[in-house]
């Protein structure tokens, strides 16, 4: 108790560790949705599934251990949602990247991070982007993800005249992935604890059940890492006759770089603020400690073999029963490791289990709209277009682009360029120069 209590602070946070040992084992499970979602992700690149869960529960745990003894915040890390998207649907299906360049690429986007953060940059960034367009990016985002979720599970399909319509709901993928979405909906407005894992977990159930998947067990040794780890190909990426144009490479480390600083900006800064740390005499130390922890752990999960690690917005269910320190980080890491185990059950999990997941976090990250002004058209028509274009072109980076690009042109076009920060002239300058390159 006296050690917890030396590393932590657990008095002079007004805690204890029971209290901070509830609040790891609910922030994990809350966000531990995230060891079937990933691999499932990934694994249409071409990645070993089994590989990409031990490297997923790995990065999960060395991320959340960083920021529980560095920051002392009770924040768990693992690979985010958007960012895993992007890795896979964008850079290595639409740009072509092997993933093993991708690898490179989150690499490359984690040292730039580290470097912003600790040079100040990332603050005067994150200062100079517009509050329409972060909430679009968010939105954008989550439009997304729901489009990756309703075609995972066959809720739309292909259609040659519309491009896309209604799928097949007389089968059971649709129907199962609407009833987990629905009873997602139902246990988070009941405050459930771990209602998307539940509703995974049922999806899986019902689709054994029936004889859709195959029971393998549920717990086991973990699978062989060796398939991901350390399998980034930093050199290809990098030679221009070989590797990624420019234009792509540019693109690909710029859209990583810029969702990973607003992400987790965003979300310490909201998680953190509703614990009342910020307002601690050495709150902003430590925020500084903490984007650190964050770009360390993008580093550490490229080298293990997954897409960007990032802290997590669940995080704040722990935070509402009382987390306040590290500890409740650093339960969340054991619970990682200890989820290693549970490969047999990963490996169970079917796509159409995994999509009412996808489509659930999308809801949440729709409700950013809120925060755009709609009343000004300089702010509203970029947002829009930097959301709509990210589902609609199946590219985030798109969405960005045009999003900076439009903002910076609208406010220029009625006489209001004073408004526009450098930071949004950099960022669209760079797309401009990404789009002229190709």
């Amino acid at each position: 108790m006296s050690l917890l209590d030396h590393l932590f602070k657990l008095q002079q946070h007004g805690t204890s560790v029971r209290t901070e040992v509830l609040a790891g084992i609910t922030t994990f499970l809350t966000m531990s949705y995230i060891v079937f979602v990933n691999p499932e992700i990934l694994g249409t690149t071409g990645m070993d599934p089994g590989a990409v869960f031990v490297a997923t529960c790995l990065a999960a745990a060395i991320g959340s251990a960083v920021m529980a003894l560095a920051a002392n915040f009770p924040v768990g890390m693992a690979p985010g949602m958007g960012l895993n998207a992007f890795f896979a649907f964008t850079v290595v299906g639409a740009a072509g990247l092997p993933w093993q360049q991708a690898l490179a690429a989150v690499f490359i986007s984690g040292v730039v991070f580290w470097a912003l953060s600790l040079t100040g940059i990332r603050a005067w960034l994150v200062a100079g982007i517009p509050a329409s367009l972060r909430s679009a990016i968010v939105a954008g985002i989550g439009l997304f993800l729901a489009i990756i979720a309703l075609q995972k599970s066959n809720i739309i399909v292909a259609n040659s005249d519309t491009m896309l319509t209604l799928g097949p709901l007389n089968t059971a993928p649709p129907l199962l992935a609407l009833g987990g979405f629905l009873l997602i909906a139902i246990l988070e407005a009941r405050k459930v604890r771990g209602a998307i894992l539940i509703g995974i977990l049922a999806v899986t159930a019902v689709a054994w059940a029936i004889g859709s998947v195959q029971y393998q067990g549920l717990v086991s040794l973990p699978p062989s890492l060796a398939p991901t780890f350390l399998q980034l190909d930093l050199p290809g990426l990098l030679h221009h006759d070989g590797g990624a144009p420019l234009a792509v490479l540019l693109q690909v480390v710029l859209v990583f770089v810029l969702v990973e600083v607003f992400d987790a900006t965003g979300t310490l800064y909201g998680v953190i603020g509703r614990a009342g740390l910020l307002n601690l005499a050495d709150g902003k130390k430590r925020f500084g400690r903490a984007l650190l922890a964050d770009s360390t752990a993008i580093v550490a999960g490229s080298l293990l073999g997954t897409s960007s690690t990032t802290a997590f917005a669940e995080s704040a269910s722990g935070v509402q029963v009382g987390g306040r320190t590290g500890l409740t980080a650093l339960v969340v890491a054991a619970l990682f490791l200890a989820a290693l185990l549970l490969s047999p059950l990963a490996e169970m999990v079917p796509s159409y289990a995994t999509a009412p997941a996808l489509l659930f976090v999308a809801g949440l990250m729709l409700r950013e709209l809120v925060e755009v002004k709609w009343d000004d058209l300089t702010e509203s028509v970029p947002a829009a277009l930097c959301a709509l274009a990210m589902p609609f072109t199946y590219s985030i980076a798109n969405g960005l682009a045009f999003g900076f690009i439009a903002y910076a042109a609208l406010k220029a076009g009625t006489g209001r360029w004073r408004e526009v920060r450098p930071a949004v002239w950099l960022v669209a300058g760079l797309f401009v120069l990404r789009y002229a390159l190709e």
